[in-house]
C-alpha cells in the first residue's frame, strides 16, 4: 500500500514514512502467523511505543507526539493495512488515554500520563457489560465509596475489553449512584487485587489481541483513581467515543485499502480468455467502485478529524465516518474475495481474513445502527 497522502507538514510526511517502514518490517512479516495461531505478538506494542506511535494525538509536554488528529488517523490507517488487530488495539489505547488527558487533574496527568503516552503501559477501555452494550446508561458494575476517604470498592462484570488481561491500565466506568448521572470514571491499574479476567473470546477475526470479560470482586481503587467528578462518567465516556469512532473509521479504511490492493494485484496477474481479468469491463468496474468507496471513506474520516483539530463540533461527522468507513470495509473486503474467486475463499490469500475482520468494525465503538441514531438526533437538534 502506498496511498498518496495530502499531509499538512513535512514532519507529518516523515512520520508516515516511518510508520510504513515499521509496519512493513514489524507487522507484515508476523501477521499471518499470529492470526492463524491466535497468539499475542509479544513486544510489538513496546516497539510501537518506542517509535512514538502510541501517543501521537496528545501533547508533547506529557510524552505525546503533538500531532493533529488528521495525521494520527492516517498513521493508524497505515498500521491497519498491515495488521488490523494491532491497529484496533492502538486505537483503543488512544481511546483509553482520553479520559485522563481531558478530565484528569494536573497532578494525575503528571503522575500517569507520560508512561501511557510513551507506550510503557498499554491501555484498555472498560465500558460495556454483558447486559449493557449500546445502552451504556444501564451499566450495573458498582464502585462504592469507602468511609474516611478510603477509596472505592468495585464489584461487577465488564465485557468486550480489547487487550483484556494484557493491558497495564483500564479506563473503567462504574456506577457510584443510581440513574444516568450516577456513573463515574476511574483509571484502574491492570494489577489491581480482586480484578481477574475471563478466557479470551473465540472471535471471528482479530485473533492475535485478546478480547475478554473482567471480574471485579470488591477490588479497591484509591481515591485518586477517580477521573473527573463523581457522576461525570457518561459524559467522559461519550467524549472519548467520538474520538474512538474516528480511530475505527481509519482502521476500517486501512483494511479496505489492503483488500483493494490485493484484488488489484491479483486482477493484473490472473488471465482468462487470453486477457488479464482486470481488462474485462465487468471486473474493472467492480475494482473502480471499490477504489471510489475507499477514497470516499478516507475523505469522510479526514473531514471529521479536521473539524476536531479546528475545535469545531464533530460528533455527527465522527458517527458518519465510522458508519461509512466500516460499511465500506465490509463491502470492499467481500468484493475482494469475489475478485479472487475460489482462491479468495482459501487462507492462501489474506482477503478471507480481511472479510472476517471487517465485520466487527460495524459493531464495536457503537454499532452502525447506533451511528444512524446519533446522526438522526443531530439532525433533529439542528432543526430546533
Amino acid at each position: 500500500m502506498d496511498v498518496d497522502r495530502l499531509l499538512p507538514t513535512p514532519e507529518a510526511a516523515d512520520l508516515i514514512a516511518l510508520t510504513r517502514e515499521i509496519a512493513d518490517k514489524e507487522l507484515s512479516p508476523r501477521v499471518d502467523e499470529h492470526e492463524a495461531a491466535e497468539t499475542y505478538p509479544e513486544g510489538l506494542f513496546a516497539t510501537l511505543g518506542e517509535a512514538g506511535l502510541l501517543g501521537l494525538a496528545y501533547p508533547e509536554e506529557y510524552g505525546g507526539g503533538g500531532q493533529p488528529y488528521e495525521v494520527y488517523l492516517q498513521v493508524l490507517e497505515e498500521l491497519a493495512a498491515r495488521w488490523a488487530a494491532v491497529a484496533v488495539a492502538t486505537s483503543v489505547h488512544t481511546l483509553a488515554c482520553h479520559p485522563l488527558h481531558a478530565f484528569g487533574t494536573p497532578e494525575q496527568k503528571e503522575r500517569w500520563l507520560p508512561a501511557m503516552l510513551e507506550g510503557r503501559t498499554i491501555g484498555g477501555y472498560s465500558l460495556s457489560e454483558p447486559q449493557a452494550g449500546s445502552d451504556a446508561a444501564s451499566l450495573s458494575c458498582k464502585a462504592e465509596r469507602q468511609e474516611d476517604g478510603g477509596g472505592y470498592r468495585v464489584t461487577g462484570t465488564k465485557a468486550w475489553i480489547t487487550h483484556g488481561g494484557r493491558a497495564g491500565f483500564y479506563a473503567l466506568f462504574a456506577r457510584t449512584a443510581p440513574g444516568s448521572h450516577g456513573v463515574s470514571c476511574f483509571l484502574a491499574p491492570g494489577t489491581t487485587e480482586g480484578l481477574t479476567f475471563g478466557a479470551p473470546e473465540r472471535k471471528m477475526g482479530l485473533q492475535a489481541v485478546p478480547t475478554t470479560a473482567a471480574y471485579w470482586d470488591g477490588a479497591l481503587l484509591e481515591e485518586d483513581r477517580l477521573v473527573g467528578e463523581e457522576g461525570q462518567g457518561l459524559q467522559i465516556a461519550f467524549s472519548a467515543l467520538d474520538n474512538g469512532r474516528l480511530g475505527i473509521a481509519a482502521c476500517a479504511t486501512g483494511l479496505a485499502q489492503a483488500a483493494l490492493d490485493t484484488a488489484v494485484a491479483y486482477a493484473n496477474e490472473r488471465t482468462t480468455f487470453g486477457r488479464r481479468i482486470v481488462d474485462h469491463q465487468g471486473l474493472g468496474f467492480l475494482l473502480a467502485d471499490m477504489a471510489a468507496a475507499v477514497d470516499a471513506a478516507r475523505a469522510t474520516y479526514l473531514d471529521a478529524a479536521r473539524r476536531r483539530d479546528l475545535g469545531r463540533p464533530f460528533s455527527r461527522q465522527a458517527s458518519a465516518a465510522k458508519l461509512i468507513a466500516t460499511d465500506t470495509a465490509m463491502k470492499v473486503t467481500t468484493d475482494a474475495v469475489q475478485v479472487l474467486g475460489g482462491y479468495g475463499y482459501t487462507r492462501d490469500f489474506p482477503v478471507e481474513r480481511y472479510m472476517r475482520e471487517a465485520k466487527i468494525m460495524q459493531i464495536f465503538e457503537g454499532t452502525n445502527q447506533i451511528q444512524r441514531l446519533v446522526i438522526s438526533r443531530g439532525l433533529a437538534l439542528a432543526e430546533k
